[in-house]
């Protein structure tokens, strides 16, 4: 019998998988496609490979712009797979490696609950003391006529050999922005149709706001409270209905529509009695415990923010209660992250929610154009935005807009796990010139005596 059994090779289970050997139990991870999961093969890490490459080519198109002659060639469709290709291989023979080396077991296969200490692999069973379920989330079609027929998958974006001529992209979430403008920066022609208000609908609205510009100053149109209605074959093309207030028409090469859903089916979770919540995520504790003690789920098949580090922070967690520790998982201090030009970074609530709640707010506010470095860059497109408690200075979120936002964001994480006042965080010194003076500037706007700002 293993002391913890991980289904799931994804991010959050790989890491579950470590921690947990790491305090000395015996695992095994269950895998039924490739280590490594959407993240590695599908996901996070070819997505960011494909979006080095177009960040390049923006890069040699703006040269002149700092003196530097040079014009793009054709886009190297082969080298840029070979590319993504090599750093999957990489990630994926360092993850076996690193779980050989801890002592983890692989179980290639299917696994399904035969009983809450059971499970069956391809018509072989195990026992655990501990299960942590690590399945993730698939992509699940809404029922549109046509859709199928003009359905551009981001898997086949991720291996295409030249971008589709013109693209509709039905979404807002951070897959459908930088899918959207990987494909314009490439020549397609592109348009974004969701049902939201807004795009990145779980950002703040300042920082939605601002990257629509951006996507708009492209050439991607944008089209908010619409619904993708029907599609039709027409000349080699398919004409895609929009319904809202006002019907539309748009005409384009393909359409890409990628809604993720739990990962849940398939498991026979009513052997086990796992329960689920109406969207048919696994219901889970603080401590990442399901309806059934020993056994945990984790990452996108619990629901909410479907970001692999998500799932990562939460593995840890689940390995640590299978152990015996007590570990519990604080989803507000889970930073957001969204790969456009600008970047898009997050940590905590937004204005829009704090308000919700009822809590009085202050908020610092720094642009980046008044940035030295950004300035010394020509990237000053973007704000640090902090939002925090009025009386007791407390932070309560972060936005980001702008270059680098992703890794400035990790800052601003620390700063309120350790519970930082905006007060504390305005006395902070950082490398000048630097990006990260932004952030210590927005504080100190909070504070109401940022140096750099014009008086109020």
């Amino acid at each position: 019998m293993y002391d913890v059994i991980v289904i799931g090779g994804g991010a959050g289970g790989y890491a579950g998988a470590i921690r947990a050997a790491q305090l000395g139990a015996a695992v095994a991870v269950v895998e039924k496609e490739k280590l490594g999961g959407v993240c590695v093969n599908r996901g996070c890490i070819p997505t960011k490979t494909w979006l080095k490459a177009a960040e390049t080519l923006r890069t040699v198109r703006e040269a002149e712009k700092y003196g530097i002659g040079a014009r793009p060639g054709k886009v190297n469709y082969a080298r840029i797979l070979e590319n993504k290709n090599d750093c999957i291989t990489k990630i994926k023979g360092g993850m076996e490696s690193l779980l050989g080396n801890n002592g983890v077991e692989i179980l290639n296969g299917h696994a399904a609950f035969k009983d809450a200490k059971t499970i069956e692999v391809d018509g072989k069973t195990y026992q655990a003391k501990n299960y942590i379920i690590a399945t993730g989330s698939r992509v699940e079609l809404p029922p549109i006529e046509g859709l199928k027929e003009a359905l551009l998958s981001t898997d086949e974006v991720l291996d295409m050999t030249a971008a589709p001529a013109s693209v509709l992209i039905v979404g807002d979430d951070t897959i459908a922005v930088e899918m959207a403008q990987l494909l314009r920066t490439l020549g397609s022609e592109v348009i974004l149709a969701t049902a939201a208000q807004r795009i990145l609908p779980q950002e703040d609205a300042d920082s939605s706001q601002r990257l629509s510009q951006a996507l708009r100053e492209e050439g991607i149109e944008i089209h908010t409270r619409v619904e993708l209605s029907a599609v039709t074959a027409s000349r080699k093309k398919f004409a895609c209905t929009l319904s809202g207030r006002q019907e539309k028409e748009v005409v384009v090469a393909r359409v890409i529509c990628s809604p993720r859903v739990p990962n849940s089916q398939d498991l026979d979770l009513a052997n086990a009695a796992i329960r689920l919540n109406e969207d048919g995520s696994i219901k889970v504790s603080e401590r990442m415990q399901t309806s059934t003690p020993g056994i945990y789920a984790i990452g996108d098949v619990t629901g909410g923010t479907m970001q692999s580090h998500a799932a990562s922070a939460m593995a840890v967690v689940a390995a640590e209660n299978c152990m015996g520790q007590e570990s519990s998982y604080d989803p507000n201090l889970v930073p957001r992250g969204t790969w456009t030009t600008p970047q898009v970074a997050s940590v905590g609530l937004t204005e829009e929610q704090a308000e919700e709640r009822d809590i009085d707010v202050d908020v610092g506010y720094f642009p980046y154009s008044i940035n030295g470095y950004s300035i010394a860059r020509g990237e000053t497109f973007g704000a640090v935005k902090i939002v925090a408690d009025e009386e007791f200075r407390i932070i309560y979120g972060v936005h980001i807009v702008g270059p680098h936002a992703t890794e400035l964001i990790g800052e601003a994480s620390l700063a309120m796990q350790l519970e930082y006042t905006t007060e504390e965080l305005a006395r902070g010194i950082r490398v000048h010139p630097s990006f990260s003076e932004a952030v210590v500037d927005a504080a100190r706007d909070a504070e109401k005596w940022a140096l750099y700002l014009p008086k109020k």
